[in-house]
């Protein structure tokens, strides 16, 4: 099955076991909203991406493992849009959750959907309960600190801020949780597959604070020049935009470059450029090739 697919298919079943039944219609809304709006997918992507280059044996599972990293990915989404940080209107070319549902249900949708993030996972992981303990672990990592999703929120509170942390935590941890989920899922060890993910996330960073400069809002489906106006920590304002590009550059090679051996490394690394290539502005990216 193609791997959009199954990660839509993957999404409806753990959304089908939180918000059905008895949930408060209201809640229950904002949480399909949340998740169903769209979106690249790029994480769960990346995760079966890897479960394929490391010979993968239980599609449910790498399934569950992606599908929870995305989930991860929502819930810090609809944090990041609230008032109290970055108070967008839009997400994903709609009303941002808090702005269609207001801010009480947007916090318990993400709060939510963290929790579901690891309820989905130990649901799927009866054909090999032994990866469980390693995917929990993985997915904590990226959900908390030092540097998982709620520290990168986080280090936007501080005076002083360091960019390569900030980065790190902010985004560079799903990015590592799903290439290291991706390998765990398969049976394979997920320690040496983290370096990956830390620079493909950085490299997505920089892609983002690029498009927050260089972008229309239509094209990323939220407001720009958020960073400018937040006084955000940023590559393309710290950096400058040629800069910033050329920084993108070398992060995606590093990351092509870090893939450890497995069965499908040459297949993912094909992977791999061929989506980095996606990250940037179309303009940019023509100027890049």
């Amino acid at each position: 099955m193609d791997p959009r697919k199954r990660i839509k298919q993957s999404l409806a079943t753990a959304l089908d076991a939180c918000v059905s039944g008895g949930s408060p219609p209201r809640f229950a809304a904002a949480v399909r909203h949340a998740v169903l709006a769209g979106g690249a997918r790029v994480r769960p992507r990346l995760c079966l991406a890897v479960a394929a280059a490391c010979g993968e044996d239980d599609p449910t599972l790498t399934d569950a493992a992606g599908c929870a990293i995305e989930l991860l990915h929502c819930a810090s989404l609809v944090h990041d849009d609230l008032p109290c940080f970055d108070d967008a209107a839009t997400r994903r070319g709609q009303a941002s959750v808090h702005k269609a549902f207001g801010e009480p249900l947007a916090v318990l949708a993400g709060d939510a959907l963290i929790v579901l993030a690891f309820q989905h996972v130990t649901r799927n992981a009866a054909n090999q309960p032994g990866r469980l303990p390693g995917l929990i672990g993985i997915l904590g990592q990226a959900a908390g600190a030092p540097f998982g999703i709620a520290a990168g929120q986080a280090w936007e509170c501080e005076p002083t801020v360091d960019l390569s942390l900030y980065q790190r935590a902010k985004t560079g941890a799903l990015f590592a949780a799903a290439t290291m989920a991706g390998a765990a899922s398969a049976g394979a060890e997920a320690a040496p597959w983290e370096r990956l993910g830390l620079k493909i996330g950085e490299a997505y960073q920089v892609a983002d604070d690029i498009h927050d400069v260089a972008s229309e809002p239509a094209q990323i489906g939220k407001p720009i020049g958020r960073d400018a106006a937040l006084d955000r920590p940023s590559a393309a304002r710290q950096l400058g935009l040629p800069v910033a590009v050329d920084r993108f550059g070398q992060l995606v090679d590093e990351a092509v470059e870090s893939i450890p051996d497995c069965p499908g490394a040459s297949a993912l690394k094909s992977h791999m450029l061929a989506e980095a290539k996606l990250f940037l502005p179309e303009e940019l990216r023509r100027r890049a090739a």
